[in-house]
């Protein structure tokens, strides 16, 4: 667990960091039921390099833009958590079929993070 003091923003939500192939780290953030509720956007370099862009995109949230848009195949919904210059942050894991619950989705995303940038702590649950 993060050095952080407070109780967990959502009891069983962890953050995995994974190595890719290639060797570079990204986060995956997921719920109680194991479901994965959203992705890093970018890779990096290093585990603590990703470590800290998940604790700094927690701690940061509420100054970052976002929206939810159809996917590129045109068939669905995702949303995007996107850093001042526009580049994407954090995504959806999946697709949705229903605006109203992408937008729905990304709201709660939004505000575990909130909560987490807060004081909560986050669950770790990683190669480091």
């Amino acid at each position: 667990m993060a050095g952080r003091k407070g109780g967990a923003a959502v009891p069983g939500t962890r953050c995995h960091i994974d190595i890719g192939a290639d060797g570079t780290y990204s986060w995956r953030l997921t719920a109680t039921n194991g479901r994965v509720i959203a992705v890093a956007a970018r890779t990096y370099r290093d585990y603590a390099e990703c470590r800290t862009a998940f604790e700094r995109l927690c701690a940061d949230v509420a100054d970052l833009p976002g929206a939810v848009h159809h996917t590129t195949e045109g068939s669905g919904w995702v949303w995007r958590l996107r850093d001042p210059v526009g580049g994407a942050l954090a995504v959806s894991s999946r697709a949705y079929e229903r605006h109203s619950t992408c937008q729905a989705a990304y709201e709660r995303f939004r505000a575990l993070l909130g909560e987490l940038g807060a004081g909560g702590v986050i669950c770790w649950d990683d190669v480091g």
